[in-house]
């Protein structure tokens, strides 16, 4: 089988001109994270991601989203973006998921350890049933914490109470609610 000269000849073109530009560059790592940061643009990029974390061999949680951008290469506050959503699902020693927390998008910072999550938030305590839903939701990862300064719905077994201002342990715990409206079932009990 022969080739055309033409095509040979612009194959040898494409291979000269990689070579040159691989031969020309002389960029270190820090001054293509130094270019990539002045234009905003990622270090990395990962689609359709599902990441493990273990801890002493176990796994304790699972963060699943279609799509990851890495600006970890910003000096004053390195993130992790998702522009397409996350489902992060935690998971205890009793139950296989413990906590499960989905958003549209969501943005974690590195130095801080704090994640807004943003659009149709529902959190979730598989155990006993709690939902929370929102429209915006940051995430203490270090104090396992949630807070929201927004309206939101939070369901249990007997109540559907709703307010504005959320904060609870991460297994939606210990709640303080702020501006609180709803059925809330009282158990009368008598001292015998």
């Amino acid at each position: 089988m022969t080739l055309p000269v033409t095509s040979i000849l612009k194959q040898l073109g494409k291979v000269a001109l990689l070579l040159f530009l691989l031969a020309s560059c002389k960029n270190s790592s820090k001054e293509i994270n130094d270019f990539l940061a002045d234009q905003n643009l990622p270090i990395g990029v990962a689609e359709d991601i599902n990441m493990v974390h273990k801890d002493s061999g176990k796994v304790t949680s699972r963060m699943i989203s279609p799509l990851l951008w890495d600006f970890t290469n910003r000096k004053l506050n390195p993130y992790f973006e998702f522009p397409k959503g996350v489902k992060i699902v935690t998971i205890d020693r009793i139950t296989r998921d413990s906590v499960t927390i989905t958003g549209d998008y969501a943005i974690s910072y590195q130095n801080t350890a704090i994640s807004e999550i943003i659009g149709n938030v529902v959190v979730v305590n598989h155990r006993n049933g709690v939902v929370l839903n929102s429209e915006q939701m940051f995430r203490d990862q270090r104090e396992n914490y949630f807070f929201t300064e927004t309206p939101f719905t939070l369901y249990t077994e007997k109540d559907t109470l709703h307010g504005v201002g959320f904060e609870s342990n991460g297994d939606l715990s210990n709640w303080i609610l702020n501006n609180t409206n709803g059925n809330i079932a009282i158990e009368d009990k008598e001292d015998k």
